[in-house]
């Protein structure tokens, strides 16, 4: 469906992207991370059409967004991270008007803006102003011109950005049910967002793609690295900094961080490696008077994957 070769992009003679190559089959919910200036926004501007590229290929449904770039923009529907709305029209109208931009021919305008407010839950709103509507109803709004002319992919930049965390549900529910029917390319800052939403995961950093996967392998792939973590009963009198210096004392240990869970429950997070880690670190808890409650390899996020492949970046 999406297919991307060799994707280039120069600012004067800084390099935007390099090489970046990649493709999205039909059906799939792609989400796409990467630091500010990454090249996460200009590679969805070039596959929108809205952004020339310095070499390199890129297509949409077999047509080539350079040469053929009216049929691409037929073909998708874009949300950039600054929703595009005519904040004096009402909900219908405007959706009218996208499909008249889009070339939607007359007789299938109203079915189209109706299946579009249903998608995205606007049927009680789509006679009211778009600008008297709260910011989670027009970023609905956003997506709904995303989809009123039935693309067969989405480009979505930052969908909920700004929102607050129930309509960040809402929109990562919608995001799913519209990947049923469509190829999507998501871009968002939140990343327990993207690894609930997303099949599949691409990491850009500093204009280079370092990383492309599941979110499951991403995390998994990352195991050996990701450390412990001790859940502790507290007995009596305690000190968390005093007990976090005894930890960190154990051979093999770079990192501790621990943090309480209540009166009696601490939990620490400890970074390092090293044969008998696990036995050196229960003895030194139970040493110090704690109770020693479980101790697992942690659990690595996305976040974690994320942050340990861009953190040479200086953006």
């Amino acid at each position: 469906m999406i297919e991307v070769q060799g994707l280039t992009k120069f600012y004067d003679e800084r390099p935007a992207i390099q090489d970046v190559t990649f493709s999205v089959p039909k059906g799939q919910v792609l989400g796409f991370l990467g630091p500010n200036g990454a090249g996460k926004s200009t590679t969805m501007r070039i596959l929108a059409g809205f952004l020339g590229m310095s070499a390199g290929k890129a297509s949409i449904d077999g047509f080539d967004v350079f040469s053929h770039s009216l049929e691409v923009r037929k073909r998708i529907g874009y949300l950039p991270e600054t929703t595009p709305l005519y904040n004096e029209m009402r909900v219908a109208g405007f959706l009218d008007l996208m499909c008249r931009l889009r070339g939607v021919p007359p007789s299938k305008r109203r079915a189209r803006v109706e299946h579009a407010i249903e998608v995205c839950g606007l049927a009680d709103r789509s006679s009211e102003i778009i600008g008297r509507l709260s910011k989670g109803l027009r970023q609905r709004v956003g997506v709904a011109q995303a989809i009123v002319h039935d693309p067969k992919a989405l480009i979505l930049d930052e969908p909920t950005a700004g929102l607050d965390p129930a309509q960040t549900r809402e929109t990562r529910t919608l995001i799913k049910e519209i990947g049923r029917q469509h190829t999507v390319i998501l871009s968002s800052h939140i990343l327990s967002e993207v690894a609930a939403t997303c099949e599949r995961v691409l990491i850009i950093n500093q204009g280079r793609i370092v990383a492309d996967d599941t979110p499951q392998r991403l995390t998994e792939g990352f195991g050996r690295d990701r450390g412990l973590e001790i859940e502790m009963l507290v007995r009596g009198e305690a000190d968390l900094v005093d007990i976090e210096a005894k930890l960190r004392e154990v051979a093999g240990v770079d990192g501790v961080v621990v943090t309480s869970e209540g009166e009696q429950l601490w939990r620490a997070v400890i970074s390092g490696r090293g044969a008998g880690l696990r036995e050196e670190l229960t003895r030194a808890a139970v040493e110090a008077g704690l109770g020693v409650r479980e101790v697992q390899a942690r659990k690595l996020t996305l976040e974690d994957v994320f942050l340990s492949l861009t953190s040479d970046d200086e953006t």
